[in-house]
Parts: structure tokens; C-alpha cells; sequence
């Protein structure tokens, strides 16, 4: 596993929280906090999971 500096989890009341991170090489990733050793680094799965996330009311916040 690569070392990914993790920002603060996005979270809102009752919903799932997020965590953003990269990697030395520039690499974005996303993953459900506390999940963190199971991230999504490909953009377009990541912008999915974040839509669904979005759709189903789980990271409202983030808009």
C-alpha cells in the first residue's frame, strides 16, 4: 500500500464520512473513513462512488 496523506474526514450528521487523500505521485484517492485501506484511485470510479453518495443522501454535505 502506497503512503496516501488522508485530509480530515467530510462527514454531516447520520451520514457516511469521506476522506480525501494523495500520494507522492500526485494520485487522488477516496474512501469511506475507516475504510481507508480500501480506496478508490481511479478518478472516474471515485467521481461515481461520490455521485451515488451524493444521490443517496449520504454526502450532502459535500455540495
Amino acid at each position: 500500500m502506497q503512503d496516501i496523506a488522508w485530509e480530515e474526514p467530510y462527514c454531516a450528521e447520520g451520514a457516511n464520512c469521506f476522506r480525501i487523500g494523495t500520494d507522492g505521485d500526485g494520485n487522488a484517492y477516496i474512501a469511506l473513513a475507516g475504510q481507508e485501506d480500501a480506496p478508490l484511485k481511479d478518478s472516474r470510479d471515485a467521481l461515481r462512488a461520490l455521485i451515488r453518495g451524493i444521490k443517496a443522501g449520504k454526502a450532502d454535505h459535500l455540495l
